[in-house]
């Protein structure tokens, strides 16, 4: 039960890493195009920002996944890259179809993988809230003034 602990919070610790530098690296690139983002037009700068956040928070996502599936492959839980990519996914998005287990002696890391997904999601939702805000803040202030 403790390794599985051990191993289950290391992975979260660097998922939540990754995430939190994958916000520092995005929010370093919009400061950088800072000018370009406040002149007109407005609009599809917004969307175009909205669509970048997308896919960045997809591609940490993904990483999340890969890195919980490289993991179970790694300890031999499952035999092949596929089932233990498609158990990752699954359980990192908390769907659970249920229909691949994790056997008993590993079973808390399914636990652990899906609380990963949850806070996972929770902090890229904030990324891509906080980046349209931070542009539209800016697009306003250089209006305004």
């Amino acid at each position: 039960m403790l390794i599985q602990i051990v191993i289950g919070s290391a992975l979260l610790l660097v998922s939540i890493a990754i995430a939190g530098g994958s916000l520092w690296t995005l929010e370093s690139i919009l400061m950088r195009a800072n000018p370009w983002l406040t002149r007109e037009p407005h609009r599809q700068k917004i969307m175009l920002v909205l669509c970048v956040a997308s896919v960045w928070a997809l591609a940490v996502v993904s990483i999340g996944v890969w890195l919980w599936a490289a993991t179970f492959w790694a300890l031999g839980i499952f035999s092949d890259l596929e089932t233990s990519l498609y158990f990752s996914l699954v359980s990192f998005t908390t769907l659970g179809f249920g229909d691949i287990l994790l056997p008993k002696e590993w079973r808390l890391l399914s636990g652990l993988a899906a609380t990963n997904g949850l806070l996972n999601f929770g902090v890229l939702t904030a990324i891509l809230i906080e980046a349209v805000r931070q542009v539209r803040i800016r697009q306003l202030d250089q209006s305004g003034s």
